[in-house]
């Protein structure tokens, strides 16, 4: 597949609501098993954020969506659609998939919405600067983690939960920064020091 040809010349089907769009999206591309991660962040996502619920289940729908495209492309891919690239994400392109999913959202979906192409864009990372949108999405995520089993800190994040969502959010960066994270994200970073500030 050209991954860069297929997402420039993809077309919504205009007889079907956006998640029927969506589900198609995951059939085409063959990454199915992601889209049943991104349909458990989406209920996630809309436990942790009272005013957006609609706009989040979307965002935790599409967070992913750029799965399709491996690893060892993303570089390539990310370079020919013009998607400005990091040092830190050249070095480690798994991290690349958050900003191809911004734009894959943007470009295929024709969302436009800030709030929503902001999540997704920091979706793995968060970053400085975040949202109480960004932050819901960040935690769904990492809640309904796409690994086997429980993830080792989850009761920690669930517990601190009952104190804020800023909080449950440190929980997970230094889970990350304690094993070994191999690539520190400067978004990463600068949301860990805006964590500890608060």
């Amino acid at each position: 597949m050209d991954y860069v040809d297929f997402i420039k010349e993809y077309h919504l089907d205009k007889h079907k609501n956006l998640e029927s769009n969506i589900a198609d999206f995951y059939r085409q591309t063959n990454t199915l098993s992601t889209y049943r991660h991104c349909w458990d962040v989406a209920k996630e996502a809309i436990k942790l954020d009272n005013w957006f619920k609609e706009d989040l289940y979307i965002a935790g729908l599409l967070h992913d969506i750029s799965a399709f495209i491996p690893t060892s492309c993303r570089l390539e891919v990310s370079q020919a659609l013009n998607i400005p690239i990091l040092e830190e994400e050249q070095e480690f392109p798994l991290l690349l998939h958050q900003k191809l999913s911004a734009y894959i959202v943007k470009k295929c979906f024709k969302i436009n919405d800030a709030k929503t192409i902001s999540a997704i864009k920091c979706h793995t990372t968060l970053r400085g600067n975040f949202t109480d949108f960004d932050l819901a999405l960040f935690l769904a995520d990492k809640i309904a983690w796409d690994q086997p089993g429980i993830p080792p800190y989850l009761s920690k994040l669930e517990t601190s939960l009952n104190s804020s969502k800023e909080a449950a959010a440190l929980v997970y960066i230094d889970y990350l920064f304690n094993n070994g994270i191999k690539i520190i994200h400067p978004w990463l970073r600068s949301a860990k020091e805006e964590l500890e500030a608060k």
